[in-house]
């Protein structure tokens, strides 16, 4: 049984910053496609940042140069390392796993405000 656990979130004031993790458990981590997706108020859930299995990195538009997601086989841990922070980068963000079907997190809320 997969399971992902976020955690890191939190407020921070704009031009701040914020490192994400996300544990991953019941499948084999270095295999799979892992991804940060964000979901803001009365909008719909986005793709922020995904890696392959081979370290292939892809970012959305607005967030590339501020973002930066790694993983760390050894330890199931996948990261979105978030600098430059906006108050519109203001959401719940979810780790994902593509691993046959997609697994999703809880969720942890950054909040992006002076």
């Amino acid at each position: 049984q997969v399971q992902l656990v976020e955690s890191g979130g939190g407020l921070v004031q704009p031009g701040g910053s914020l490192r994400l993790s996300c544990a991953a458990s019941g499948s084999i981590f270095r295999l799979n496609v892992m991804g940060w997706y964000r979901q803001a108020p009365g909008k719909e859930r986005e793709l922020v940042a995904v890696i392959t299995s081979a370290d292939s990195m892809h970012y959305a538009n607005s967030v590339k140069g501020r973002f930066t997601i790694s993983r760390d086989n050894d330890k199931n841990t996948v990261y979105l390392q978030m600098n430059s922070l906006k108050p519109e980068d203001t959401a719940v963000y979810y780790c994902n796993m593509k691993s046959g079907s997609d697994y999703w997190g809880r969720g942890t809320q950054v909040t992006v405000s002076s």
